[in-house]
């Protein structure tokens, strides 16, 4: 199936009809036609199997972007990564998997070519001697009145530290992957080996934290498509419940907000300083912290009197086509955060503002198109120019009647 391909006949047994329909992955509608069922692609792509025995069916999405545009926007990473001939030779590897496996192995390759990462990680354990810190209470309540051994805890110099856990987790997580074969799966095999003494992250649990800093740059990159491979081994149902999937499924609303927020962020901050956060969730509709707010992008700047002040909020919108729903949240945003300027970025359509009476004032609604069929070069310069048109539009305060 194509994403955004609309309704397409498909024949199948009715096991493999009631396994699509119950997995989400793509909605389901009866056929006039015996044996055959109607299918439309949701907004995930990538590859699963779908059911069990005579049910089990493969699933296989590809998006409407091409396989080299969505491999950029999936491991988003600084610019001079640009310059190495681009994360895939889309020739030899048109499909989305292999394409996904081979720049992920080139990522982690690249990576540890000058070793595995080493880091620190807080360690309690039982020792002979005194090392690190003595765990009182622990001794204590576990060893009332004997000298040895010691409850202790220590920071361990050691590989198995979050970055480490999660490049061997999507390493095994692409060698489950259908499609994925071949050399591919050799030199997944060989950097799972390299990794010798990680612990893999457990399925279903929350992925393992990490903090970007100078000492893991080099792993920044594969720690991105790291996150993105695992995450899109599991999804959340409308009702709440987490589904496992047994490949990988990406939403692309999610990847195009990844995206944007980062590279759009990065772009305000060597243009204008000040820092930025994606998903914030520091601000709220009403009081006392009631009703969180998110929009997928907040640039702050540092205030005189110490403290920031919210300079720029945008939100990205991967979706055919405006919506009033869009300006109401935009809206919203801005009038919490006192900003007389929204901006809400699309992946397809035309730009536009639509200005909106607020008090003594207005507040400005900008609508922004991204186009994601461009190169990875005519994207950076895209991002380049609407950090551009965002920062014309920074007011150091809102109009009577805007404010937090």
């Amino acid at each position: 199936m194509k994403e955004a391909d609309g309704w397409r006949e498909w024949q199948l047994t009715p096991e493999q009809i009631v396994a699509l329909d119950e997995s989400e992955l793509v909605r389901v509608r009866p056929s006039r036609r015996i044996g055959w069922c109607r299918l439309e692609a949701r907004d995930r792509v990538g590859v699963a199997r779908v059911g069990h025995g005579r049910a089990q069916v493969q699933l296989s999405v590809t998006p409407k972007v091409t396989v080299d545009r969505l491999l950029y926007l999936l491991g988003y990473a600084d610019e001079e990564w640009l310059h190495d001939g681009g994360p895939v030779d889309v020739a030899t590897r048109a499909d989305l998997l292999p394409a996904l496996a081979r720049a992920y192995t080139r990522a982690v390759q690249r990576a540890l070519r000058q070793g595995v990462l080493l880091g620190y990680r807080e360690t309690e354990a039982s020792e002979p001697v005194l090392r690190g810190r003595l765990r009182a209470a622990a001794q204590m309540s576990r060893r009332p009145g004997l000298a040895l051994p010691l409850e202790v805890a220590y920071d361990e110099h050691t590989v198995d530290i979050a970055e480490n856990q999660l490049l061997l987790g999507a390493a095994r997580r692409l060698l489950r992957v259908p499609g994925v074969g071949g050399a591919q799966r050799t030199t997944l095999h060989a950097l799972a080996a390299r990794l010798d003494g990680v612990t893999p992250p457990v399925l279903g649990a929350p992925l393992p934290l990490w903090r970007r800093d100078r000492l893991n740059s080099r792993y920044h990159r594969p720690l991105a498509l790291a996150e993105v491979i695992l995450g899109g081994a599991s999804y959340e149902l409308e009702d709440g419940r987490a589904v496992t999937v047994d490949g990988v499924m990406f939403q692309m609303w999610r990847v195009y907000e990844a995206f944007l927020a980062r590279a759009l962020g990065e772009a305000l901050i060597r243009r204008a300083g000040g820092r930025y956060k994606t998903q914030d969730r520091d601000h709220f509709f009403g009081a006392p912290r009631k009703y969180v707010l998110k929009p997928d992008l907040i640039h702050y700047f540092p205030v005189p009197t110490g403290g920031r002040r919210a300079a720029v909020v945008v939100d990205a919108k991967y979706k055919r086509g405006f919506h009033r729903d869009d300006l109401y949240q935009m809206l919203a945003y801005c009038v919490r955060l006192g900003l007389t300027d929204g901006h809400l970025v699309y992946a397809s359509g035309r730009a536009d503002v639509v200005r909106v009476p607020v008090g003594g004032g207005e507040v400005r609604l900008h609508r922004h198109v991204v186009d994601l069929n461009q190169s990875p070069q005519q994207m950076n310069r895209s991002i380049d120019g609407l950090a551009r048109a965002v920062l014309k539009h920074i007011a150091t305060k809102g109009p009577q009647g805007v404010g937090t």
